[in-house]
């Protein structure tokens, strides 16, 4: 199957888009031949900032963000959600990009189930 996940929620400070990512991940993992798209808005675009560093024992969303893209996911970023946060395309994980709504309509239409996270 193929699954698009939006996100919404910044990073940290709540766990949807922890929770978001680690569910993608699963998606992708296994014997499965599920295919995964994820996209950032507002501001989980803060996600895909490469350098995260977090207490020993916390969760690490780039981590997370670099293993999905190891599993062959896509992972693409609103740019307008970008610079409205002065996060430039220099500053995305590897394996990232900077993406639009043109690009997001496209995947809705590609994906068999859409998660609105």
């Amino acid at each position: 199957m193929k699954f698009l996940f939006v996100l919404h929620d910044p990073p940290y400070g709540t766990e949807r888009t922890y929770n978001g990512l680690r569910w993608a991940q699963r998606m992708l993992v296994g014997e499965s031949e599920n295919e995964v798209k994820v996209f950032f808005m507002g501001d989980a675009v803060g996600a895909v900032r490469p350098g995260q560093k977090t207490p020993d024992g916390y969760y690490n969303i780039e981590t997370m963000v670099r293993s999905i893209v190891e599993h062959g996911g896509a992972l693409g970023s609103c740019g307008t959600c970008l610079d409205a946060r002065g996060i430039p395309d220099t500053d995305l994980v590897k394996g990232t990009h900077r993406s639009s709504m043109p690009e997001l309509g496209r995947w809705t239409e590609w994906a068999d189930t859409v998660i609105n996270v």
